[in-house]
């Protein structure tokens, strides 16, 4: 890779992540909290993102040391044919993100519309966000640089303006909203969105000028925004029942600027989504243009949110958390723990023995969320499939396919 395009510093991952994290999702995801009560509700919320940001960094580590895209890198611990599975499996739930984060944005964008103007269109208002990601793209990783210093101020404007709303109101304080929830699964929510990126944050701590700003940068960005996010939306759902930011903004009579303030955090979220989708596809087919993949990506994202309006992503989110946790634990302990093998491997197609551990990883954590573990279900999920790769990773030494036996 060329050192020249090893150029992002603290400051621009900080606003990349806090970009990233002000968003919709986080918003409505943090919603979802409201039976717990402000207190608890906020509790979770903290315990959860400490968790969630710190794996999430951890991972960018790798994309800094060794120059890897996120998804690519999974070929150290699963061999090329595993990386080829995991590309797969990231692409699709990338599209999913893109197409997740257009439509939401659309519908709280056409609410607004709505109110001002009596226009009601949101496969207008889908295409238009949809265009913007994709010109997001085409600005390319020096333009994306210059761009989100300009979108964190205005973002964290938003993040005052809705902060105000929801917190004027001292009700949120003594009351909670309806429905159940329980501590586990609320920690759970949490983990999982930072969780989420996890197979993209490589994509962009690749091209760190120093491994200490990706780590302090991400860290810093991601979990301030996140959790100010998830906050916003507790307060707001307990105290209004509404956690739409539209609807928001709308009740502080914002207007016309609520408008450019939706359109712009769904593009600074969604754009990582598409781009990051097209580097994973370069893992398939690496003789592609990363920028014209990419671009591919947002349009067909795009086209999904029209054609499949998708807006229950809570158990999205679980089947996120299912494939990528134990995926990841098994890459860290391999790189960070076991550390005999921190590049990929010349001619190994595919290590059996991970994928087995994989597998149990993925059937174990839908047997935990049942538990209901005070911490959540990705940790002791992430742990547990570390501990069974260790203890079986010298035993299923010779369960590796490589070209050489292929070819015999």
């Amino acid at each position: 890779m060329n050192k020249s395009n090893n150029n992002l510093t603290l400051i621009s991952f900080t606003a990349l992540w806090f970009g990233a994290a002000v968003s919709i999702a986080e918003i409505l995801t943090g919603g979802l909290l409201a039976p717990l009560g402000f207190k608890n509700g906020m509790i979770a919320i903290i315990i959860g993102h400490i968790i969630g940001t710190s794996i999430l960094v951890t991972g960018g580590i790798i994309g800094t040391e060794t120059r890897l895209p996120s998804i690519m890198s999974t070929g150290i611990s699963f061999g090329k044919y595993g990386a080829y599975v995991f590309s797969v499996l990231n692409i699709f739930q990338l599209l999913g993100w893109t197409a997740v984060m257009i439509i939401s944005g659309a519908r709280s964008v056409n609410e607004i519309t709505k109110a001002l103007w009596s226009y009601n269109n949101i496969y207008l208002w889908s295409v238009i966000i949809g265009g913007l990601i994709c010109m997001w793209i085409f600005f390319g990783n020096t333009g994306v640089k210059k761009l989100n210093l300009i979108a964190v101020v205005l973002l964290f404007i938003l993040t005052i303006l809705l902060s105000v709303v929801v917190f004027k109101n001292s009700e949120l304080f003594r009351s909670s909203g309806g429905g159940t929830l329980s501590f586990g699964s609320a920690v759970e929510l949490n983990v999982i969105m930072p969780l989420s990126w996890l197979p993209l944050i490589a994509d962009y701590t690749r091209f760190a000028k120093r491994k200490g700003d990706a780590v302090i940068g991400s860290f810093l960005g991601y979990f301030t925004g996140s959790t100010w996010m998830y906050t916003i939306g507790l307060g707001a759902a307990i105290a209004t029942g509404n956690s739409d930011p539209g609807a928001m903004m709308l009740s502080a009579n914002l207007g016309f600027t609520a408008l450019g303030i939706v359109i712009l955090s769904t593009v600074t979220t969604t754009f990582l989504d598409a781009n990051s989708a097209g580097v994973t596809f370069l893992n398939i087919f690496p003789k592609l243009n990363e920028r014209k993949a990419a671009l591919a990506m947002g349009a067909l994202g795009t086209l999904i949110a029209v054609i499949v309006p998708i807006e229950q992503y809570q158990n999205f989110l679980y089947a996120i958390g299912s494939v990528f946790a134990p995926l990841f634990a098994i890459l860290l302990t391999e790189y960070f723990i076991l550390k005999e093998n921190r590049k990929l491997q010349e001619g190994l197609l595919i290590n059996w023995g991970a994928a087995v551990v994989w597998v149990i990883g993925v059937i174990m954590y839908y047997q935990f969320i049942k538990l209901d573990f005070v911490l959540g279900v990705t940790v002791p999920v992430m742990v547990i499939t570390g501990l069974l790769y260790c203890l079986s990773w010298r035993w299923t030494g010779s369960w590796k396919l490589s070209e050489k036996q292929q070819n015999c």
